[in-house]
């Protein structure tokens, strides 16, 4: 069988001297291949096998979240993590705001707390927000926030958990950041974040794609990330979005509601 031609290229080569015109496509021939954006509105890219295809955005993940909702810690430990170990960091980016249905006041110039399971909760939600801000690259403190919301305990593993995944980290610096001002401003960072959801988050973990929430979304997030950022990625499709269609997780449990 011939091997077929794009609609634009046959035109071009059966009826050079015609001036046909192809939808959206008004360079000549020689130029088809110039530019990757002039290949795809010529419809010539099968023919111009050297360009690299531009660089597609990620697919941007944002949780609000807090440490001890056990539907939070399910989703964190069994589809974010698992969804940031197999996809590439050019298909997906993560956001993490520790602070879910917690409360703040501010009592003579300094924030106080009040969360969801009591201040256990809060002081698991100020080590994460130290640990952030301490090692400031996300690989670095991501495995960290696993090992903690996978564990036995969230706030009395850290010093193990670094000793793991982040050696370089000192612990110390971070409690200094829990028990001081840094740690209750980056904390009412993280309240302000929470309360300017639109529309408000009704429950925790509350999922964001590309800056959107909608049931749809936060109900496929939780069935099998890996799936949907390979469904909304833009780009080559990684080698963890091949085959078979990603295998679906355990149902979640029900999440914590403010």
């Amino acid at each position: 069988m011939a091997p077929t031609l794009p609609l634009a290229l046959l035109l071009a080569l059966l009826a050079p001297g015609l001036g046909v015109a192809v939808p959206s496509c008004d360079y000549p021939a020689h130029l088809w291949c110039s530019s990757w954006e002039i290949a795809v509105a010529c419809q010539a890219e099968s023919r111009c096998a050297n360009l690299s295809r531009p660089a597609a955005a990620p697919v941007e993940l944002s949780l609000f979240y807090e440490s001890l909702c056990p539907a939070c810690r399910w989703f964190l430990v069994q589809q974010l993590f698992t969804a940031w170990l197999l996809l590439p960091s050019e298909s997906l980016t993560i956001t993490l705001v520790p602070y879910g249905n917690a409360e703040e006041r501010n009592v003579s110039g300094k924030w106080q707390f009040q969360c969801q399971h009591g201040p256990e909760e809060c002081l698991g939600n100020m080590i994460e927000t130290c640990l952030m801000h301490e090692a400031k690259n996300f690989s670095t403190y991501f495995p960290v926030i696993f090992c903690l919301e996978s564990g036995s305990s969230v706030t009395k593993n850290l010093e193990a958990c670094l000793q793991v995944y982040a050696p370089q980290l000192d612990g110390g610096r971070i409690a200094a950041c829990v028990q001081g001002e840094t740690g209750a401003e980056l904390m009412h960072r993280n309240a302000q974040l929470t309360q300017a959801l639109d529309p408000p988050h009704q429950y925790v973990p509350w999922i964001l794609i590309n800056g959107k929430h909608t049931d749809e979304l936060q109900a496929e997030a939780e069935a099998s990330l890996v799936g949907l950022i390979c469904r909304l990625y833009q780009g080559e499709k990684p080698e963890a979005c091949g085959g078979s269609r990603a295998p679906k997780a355990p149902k979640a449990p029900a999440g914590c509601r403010r």
